[in-house]
């Protein structure tokens, strides 16, 4: 009898355990892939091309010139051939529905040129940005950009 309640005690805390790592590991493996987008997305926009990886609900934003909440079409923002160098830095993600939600967090700095505007030498801002997953690709559903104190959002108001 005594064998039966340890071996019971045994399969049922490795039980505990893999049920426990099993949403550790979606918020991982989360975490990964969107990290894994954040950085992929911004090492194509120093080169100039722009990935639409906008919900095909669409998005909300507030940039960081500032302006009034902008709704972001499914096809996603025209940057109109801006040019930018810019490294997005210490991203953290905070799984709201694992393998369905999350928020991300980050810091994005460098320089940035949109066409029809001003340049920004000292672009830098902080990041927050919700990802949900729609046929199994991480899509934005809003972000929000504010600048950090001793830099600069861009000037940028309008789709325009």
């Amino acid at each position: 009898m005594k064998f039966f309640k340890f071996s019971f005690l045994i399969t049922a805390t490795i039980l505990s355990m893999s049920i426990d790592s099993i949403g550790q590991t979606q918020e991982q493996i989360d975490a990964e892939e969107i990290k894994a987008l954040i950085l992929s997305e911004q090492a194509a926009a120093n080169q100039g091309v722009y990935n639409n990886n906008y919900s095909a609900n669409g998005a909300l934003e507030f940039w960081s010139s500032g302006g009034l909440l902008v709704e972001i079409a499914p096809d996603g923002r025209d940057f109109g051939g801006g040019t930018q160098n810019l490294s997005r830095k210490h991203i953290t993600v905070a799984s709201l529905v694992p393998g369905k939600a999350a928020v991300a967090y980050y810091y994005s700095e460098g320089s940035i040129k949109p066409n029809n505007s001003e340049a920004v030498s000292v672009y830098r801002t902080r990041v927050s940005q919700t990802f949900v997953k729609e046929g199994g690709s991480w899509k934005i559903r809003s972000s929000h950009w504010s600048p950090m104190q001793g830099g600069s959002g861009t000037t940028q108001v309008a789709l325009d």
